[in-house]
């Protein structure tokens, strides 16, 4: 089966790439030809485990090849998938349809024989149908359907994700895209539910997935704040709600906040499809504002942790991205807590194992980063967990604050135990517990 897969970002990318690893012929196509020259020279433009060397194989094998052409790939394609970016508009929270817009303009005069158009990128409902309209005002004799297949794939997991999915949604409005479909994905039926609906209820599938995960986010961090209130202990209140099989323990731990590339545009995008239909969008438009508050708020408790004062104080942050396993640093919680740090006037020094090349395009001006943690925790004032990177979660604690000129400790992810840390040394202030609560230090021996 030929496959064309438009877009080389971390789903175009992941998703072509797997597809040639269950055996189809796969041409990626991206129109930044330098993006293109670094791919064919075997250079992977995104930190995703696993990633690199399943395109090496798969190139080397000659089912996955890499392209700048649509003249050259479509007309033999059986289905021609649309992977490009869905960003933020200008206002309002509507997604950016730019970019699935040109790249259905661009295929559409390259159809020859039948053809299902598959678009993967995250879209707001009805975008199927536009995409039809637009191929065929371009082609109008061309044979083809579209559907909608929607990612379902986790930064720093991604790879596992599509070679293990949940379920696979495919939206479509004929039998023969159909069909075409569940043969592409005849690798996953022994093991995965594959669920077959119209276009709409595809394309909003997706969003209401990532609005619905966002939701349990910003309900255990308001849970937080009424933890830290009332003095009760959000992780034992996060395992008691956990164990009920009808909420389950997964995006039940609080944070700083969610980011990435996913949750911050899609809830502000289903809140705009609830406004555009004349619904009041309460629950989604609440998620969103307590994310907000939630980021604004880490940056106080830092400061807070200092006696109110961060003024010329040395911070080690340990951790940029949005998660551990990528180098994403969109809508990372970092990028609103540090500003408001370095607006308090704390002097920032900051560790990322793969994310300081982006942090510093994104990240104002001032931060020092450094490569080491060692070079970045040494002379401290104060040491931030911002995110959880394996690399942090067995660090040797009585080194650690041999090297820091004050034993304040805030953990942003709740990753570490108060009792240890307590015996280490440090004042240490988490999420949603009270600082250095625990059992006794002779216990923890």
């Amino acid at each position: 089966m030929n496959v064309v897969m438009i877009g080389t970002g971390y789903v175009g990318l992941v998703s072509g790439t797997c597809l040639a690893e269950f055996g189809a012929s796969v041409a990626c196509l991206d129109i930044d030809r330098d993006k293109i020259g670094r791919l064919e020279r075997g250079e992977i433009p995104l930190y995703e485990p696993g990633l690199t060397e399943l395109v090496e194989k798969n190139t080397a094998s000659g089912r996955l090849r890499f392209t700048y052409s649509y003249e050259d790939v479509i007309g033999d394609a059986d289905l021609v998938f649309i992977a490009v970016g869905t960003p933020m508009g200008d206002g309002g929270g509507r997604a950016d349809l730019s970019y699935v817009h040109q790249a259905a303009r661009s295929l559409a005069p390259h159809l020859s024989g039948y053809t299902v158009v598959v678009d993967k990128s995250t879209v707001p409902v009805g975008t199927a149908r536009e995409i039809r309209r637009l191929i065929a005002d371009q082609n109008p004799h061309a044979d083809f359907d579209v559907a909608s297949n929607p990612e379902f794939l986790r930064e720093g997991a991604a790879v596992f994700d599509f070679m293990q999915p949940d379920r696979v949604i495919l939206g479509v409005d004929s039998e023969r895209a159909s069909r075409l479909l569940q043969e592409l994905y005849r690798p996953h039926m022994l093991a995965t539910p594959i669920i077959i609906t119209d276009l709409e209820s595809a394309e909003l599938i997706k969003y209401a997935s990532n609005a619905f995960l966002a939701a349990k986010i910003s309900f255990i961090n308001e849970m937080s704040m009424l933890c830290e209130a009332v003095g009760a202990d959000i992780q034992a209140v996060a395992e008691g709600m956990g164990l009920d099989s009808r909420i389950g323990y997964k995006f039940l731990q609080t944070g700083p906040g969610f980011g990435g590339s996913c949750f911050p545009k899609d809830t502000r995008a289903l809140l705009h499809e609830e406004e555009k239909a004349g619904l009041p969008g309460n629950i989604i438009r609440a998620v969103i504002e307590l994310n907000e508050v939630q980021m604004l708020r880490m940056a106080d408790k830092i400061r807070e942790a200092l006696g109110g004062d961060v003024s010329g104080r040395r911070m080690a942050i340990l951790g940029l991205t949005f998660k551990p396993g990528t180098d994403d640093m969109r809508d990372a919680p970092s990028l609103v807590i540090l500003p408001r740090l370095l607006a308090y006037g704390a002097e920032i020094h900051a560790h990322d194992p793969r994310g300081m090349e982006e942090a510093r395009k994104l990240l104002p001006d001032g931060i020092v980063y450094h490569d080491t943690i060692h070079d970045c925790l040494t002379d401290a004032d104060a040491v931030v967990l911002m995110t959880e990177w394996h690399e942090y979660r067995d660090l040797n604690f009585v080194k650690i604050r041999s090297l820091t000129r004050s034993g304040i400790f805030v953990d942003l992810r709740n990753i570490y135990d108060p009792a240890r840390m307590k015996k280490a040394g440090f004042d240490y202030y988490c999420i949603g517990r009270p600082a250095n609560r625990g059992v006794d230090a002779d216990k923890a021996r």
